[in-house]
Order: C-alpha cells, then sequence, then structure tokens
C-alpha cells in the first residue's frame, strides 16, 4: 500500500476505514469490532468516525477496536458545525475522545461548514493542538471557495479536506483537486463505492469481470490509482475489508479508465460540491 503525504510531512495509508452507520444495530457489535481490528491487521491503519454517527456510538465502537493497538492507529473524527466556536469545540473534543478512550486525536475534523466564523474555529482547532489534544486538524465538505477563505482566515495548517468523491461523483476534479494539489494537502475521499449503489451492468462490471473482481474493488482501484488521496470504505465484516484490501492488488489499464471516463465523464466546468 503506499502512503499519502499530509502537508507537515508525517504520512497515512491510502486506504484507511470508515464507520459512517457502524454501531447502529447492536447485535453487529462484536463483528464490526473484529472487522476493524481485521483492517487494522492489513494495515488499514486509518480509522475515521464522527461525533454525528450514532450520536458518538460509533466513537465508542472504534475506541473498543483500537483498545491494545491504539499507538498503531491514526484516528480521526469530526465536530459538528455546532460545537466550531472556541468554547464548544473544547468540550466536543474531550467528549470524543472519553467515547474513543485516548488522550489525543490525530486528525479533528469540522464535518461542515456553519454558522461559525472560521477564525475563530481555526483559533479553536489551535487551542487543541497546542494543549495535546489533537495532532492535526482540518475540514469536511468544503469547496474551493470555502477553502480560500480558510486560509484568508488563518488556516494554513489544514491538514486535509474529506470530501464525497467516487467514480461517480467527479465535481471536485474541475477546480477543488487541483487546489488542494497546489497546496500540498490531500483529500479524503468518503463513500467511494457510493454507499454499494454499483450499477450490475456496464463498464464497471465488464472490468470487474476482466480483472476477477467485484464491482466494489472497481470502484476503489478507480481512486487509489491517485497518489494524493486517502480512501475510507466502510466494511462491517472481516470478508469485506479483505475485499476492499484487495483493491489495492488492481491496477486499471489506461484503456480501462477510458471507459469510466466515457461513462463517468470528468467535468467540463465548475459545479457545487456535492455532498452526503
Amino acid at each position: 500500500m503506499h502512503r499519502v503525504m499530509l502537508p507537515d510531512g508525517e504520512t497515512v495509508p491510502a486506504l484507511g476505514q470508515g464507520t459512517w452507520k457502524m454501531a447502529d444495530v447492536r447485535g453487529r457489535r462484536r463483528e464490526e469490532i473484529a472487522a476493524l481490528r481485521e483492517g487494522i491487521a492489513l494495515g488499514m491503519t486509518l480509522i475515521d468516525t464522527a461525533e454525528m454517527y450514532g450520536e458518538g456510538l460509533a466513537e465508542e465502537l472504534v475506541g473498543e477496536a483500537v483498545e491494545g493497538l491504539r499507538d498503531e492507529v491514526f484516528i480521526v473524527s469530526k465536530a459538528y458545525p455546532q460545537n466550531a466556536s472556541r468554547e464548544r469545540l473544547h468540550a466536543a473534543c474531550e467528549r470524543s475522545l472519553r467515547r474513543l478512550g485516548t488522550e489525543r486525536i490525530d486528525l479533528y475534523l469540522l464535518h461542515w461548514r456553519g454558522g461559525v466564523p472560521l477564525a475563530e474555529t481555526v483559533e479553536a482547532f489551535e487551542g487543541l493542538r497546542a494543549d495535546g489534544k489533537i495532532r492535526h486538524w482540518g475540514v469536511s465538505n468544503f469547496d474551493t471557495q470555502d477553502m480560500e477563505e480558510l486560509f484568508a482566515a488563518g488556516g494554513e495548517r489544514c491538514a486535509t479536506n474529506q470530501i464525497l468523491y467516487n467514480f461517480g461523483r467527479r465535481g471536485a476534479e474541475f477546480e477543488l483537486l487541483p487546489w488542494l494539489a497546489k497546496h500540498k494537502m490531500p483529500a479524503m475521499a468518503y463513500s467511494p463505492v457510493e454507499q454499494g449503489r454499483l450499477p450490475a451492468t456496464g463498464v464497471l462490471a465488464e472490468i470487474a469481470k476482466a480483472h476477477g473482481a467485484s464491482l466494489a474493488q472497481i470502484a476503489l482501484a478507480f481512486l487509489l490509482r491517485r497518489k494524493d488521496l486517502i480512501v475510507i470504505p466502510k466494511a462491517g465484516s472481516i470478508e469485506h475489508v479483505r475485499e476492499n484490501h484487495r483493491a489495492l492488488e488492481i491496477t486499471l489499464s489506461a484503456e480501462e479508465l477510458s471507459g469510466i471516463d466515457r461513462t463517468y465523464p470528468p467535468p467540463r466546468r465548475k459545479a457545487p460540491l456535492e455532498m452526503l
């Protein structure tokens, strides 16, 4: 697995693990924890979660999964926009730390932009970093103009922008991804397999058949070819984690990539950033 460099030079695995909608079903808890631990064993040591996911239940599940493995794992969590003020972000971070069972969050993100001035949020993030509560901070669902405003508000230390990006949602390629690349900031792709809503026929199915792979593996391989992108698919079982990991073995040919471009064309003009 290749690694992706953050702006300060630290690297993280290109393929991590998402946890959106994990911990929603109590009866699946043991299986989901086992899946996360299998992912860690396979080198998928970046785990993404958020205070919003299950209103903290996903963070608790991650905390249980990484028990005894904390130093091997890079934990990402996200704060609600209403908690992005000086006073509220500190309290939100403390709650997340308790649920995660850790003394630090490796990367703490603003989940989406809200009404709190960006300069105040930057100040709050920097305060948490100075206190050792977080190691890096970043944003999620920020479009190019948002990133420009963030930098104008003193946010040059932003480590990443987590965005909705996959084979069928490529709007970020026109302006946002080049802007991030210019500032040596990787993007983080959530919902990389479009929440499993993959077409059973067509170009992806043809490519999957040629590689003896699943549709999801082709969707992941399409993203993993980029060296400036962190990909965080969710997997609720050990076999699903292993399937995701096997996507690293797939290299798509120029012809296959052209076929994807014909069916899911890259953008020709700026469009608002999509989000879920």
